[in-house]
């Protein structure tokens, strides 16, 4: 898949880490070894709130887990996407439901659906790991 650039620029990005706290993860694993376990640990570690949501899941790290992104509460702002690119518009369609204020897909994944969050006025961001991110920006 050709995956278009996000036109979001670094101080777009610095901004996001700096003004927003709350985080919830769609599909957050257990597994420790994954990615959607040892990003959202990552940003947990350098002071962000994380919401992990996973339908088969009840805690992780220390977290309750949500079974669904309406399940969560009213005040988080960043959706964080681990979930294969074919989820997308569901996952938007949920997510638009809510305030978000930035959806971010990780890399690898893009669907043109997430243009319609972009279109509401939602900060969207895709292809792009917010651990990697965070580490070029700010480590």
């Amino acid at each position: 898949m050709n995956i278009p650039g996000d036109g979001v620029s670094d101080e777009e990005i610095r901004e996001i880490y700096r003004v927003y706290r709350k985080i919830a993860v769609v599909g957050m694993s257990r597994n420790p070894d994954k990615p959607s376990h040892y990003v959202p640990r990552y940003l947990m570690e350098r002071g962000y709130e994380i919401y992990p949501i996973n339908p088969t899941a009840d805690e992780i790290l220390g977290k309750k887990v949500y079974k669904s992104i309406s399940d969560l509460p009213e005040d988080v702002e960043i959706l964080n996407v681990f979930r294969p690119s074919e989820e997308i518009p569901g996952i938007v369609d949920e997510a638009l439901k809510k305030n978000f204020k930035v959806i971010w897909l990780q890399e690898g994944i893009y669907n043109e659906d997430i243009i319609k969050a972009r279109e509401k006025g939602v900060t969207t961001i895709w292809n792009r790991c917010m651990m990697k991110e965070y580490k070029r920006l700010f480590e």
